[in-house]
């Protein structure tokens, strides 16, 4: 043990003997690298980052029922599963191609028209100059790096803006095919209904009431002094003994479609609702806004990596050279 770190000692010691002999030629090697990375850094386009932030929303409806969304409601912040959903959306290209195509992109990332790779350029690029990231409070980070700071802000921001235009339209796919079918099936009942009130309106016309009306008859009839009385609460007692129990099962179907049509109508208002409002799905934190100092590059990181690159690399070079030198003298 004691051998073997003698043995590591005298490696170490040897390693920077050679480093200091070799001193001059890797400080001017690395004074190169250092002036050539401060004149690259300097070359490359500099670039803005403007950002904004969003909460997702708990729920993007309003119910019309207390057992849905019992444990979410307009006011309430989304959680991860909302968080990972808008993610996607944003990734989209629902959103992507907006973006490309109202401001520009392909012209302004100059990618020519004629380029058989312009979209795999143009997607590299985009990936490269707009990012969303969850944070770890929950929120979107939505980052625009460009070379004009009032772009990137404008970009950022009319991201935040179409999450909801996106998502609407996205919920309306499904939505409003569902209202359509809660509609012609509220419209069947309505008419429905109807029937049974005209029927049973026609047989009110005739005389045929309820039957405590027609119990009311019965007693009339016997309390009648008059003969003429009496032949009109006949007429009336035969008419009602006639239609009466079609009467009574013309009620009885009303009543029951009634009751349906109200329990029905918290599912027509909940899809009217659904297909045709608009919602906010997100809660803006903040805003975009123009930046005033570049964000990339970092000229000093540039310069302070390249310079110690280039110092192990040398070294690396020159142990390899110096072995090569030992092992053709050994032959």
């Amino acid at each position: 043990m004691e051998q073997t770190q003698s043995e590591l000692d005298k490696d170490r010691q040897n390693l920077l003997l050679f480093i200091w002999k070799k001193r001059k030629m890797i400080l001017i090697v690395c004074a190169i690298a250092m002036v050539l990375s401060g004149i690259v850094s300097f070359l490359i386009t500099p670039l803005y980052l403007s950002s904004a932030i969003v909460f997702p929303a708990a729920t993007s409806t309003v119910s019309f029922s207390e057992q849905r969304n019992a444990k979410a409601s307009s006011m309430d912040f989304g959680e991860e599963e909302q968080a990972e959903q808008l993610v996607q959306i944003l990734q989209s290209s629902r959103i992507r191609d907006r973006i490309i195509s109202q401001f520009e992109l392909m012209k302004h990332y100059e990618i020519e028209e004629t380029d058989k790779n312009k979209y795999f350029k143009l997607m590299k690029e985009y990936e490269e100059h707009i990012s969303f990231t969850r944070t770890r409070y929950g929120s979107i980070q939505i980052d625009v790096l460009d070379e004009k700071p009032e772009l990137a802000a404008e970009i950022a921001n009319k991201i935040v803006d179409l999450i909801d235009t996106v998502k609407n339209n996205m919920v309306a796919e499904r939505t409003i095919p569902a209202y359509e079918i809660n509609k012609r099936k509220k419209d069947l009942l309505d008419q429905d209904l109807k029937m049974v009130l005209v029927q049973m309106d026609t047989l009110a016309d005739l005389g045929v009431v309820s039957l405590d009306g027609r119990t009311n008859l019965f007693q009339a009839y016997i309390e009648a002094k008059s003969k003429e009385d009496r032949d009109f609460l006949k007429k009336q007692i035969d008419v009602n003994l006639k239609y009466g129990a079609k009467f009574d099962a013309l009620e009885q179907i009303r009543d029951e479609k009634i009751i349906k049509l109200e329990k029905f109508l918290d599912s027509y208002e909940q899809a009217e609702s659904d297909a045709y409002t608009n919602f906010t799905h997100k809660f803006v934190v903040e805003k975009a806004v123009v930046a005033d100092k570049k964000d990339k590059p970092k000229r000093m990181i540039i310069v302070l990596l390249s310079t110690i690159g280039t110092f192990f690399f040398m070294i690396f070079i020159l142990l390899i050279l110096e072995k090569y030198k030992e092992l053709k003298k050994a032959v």
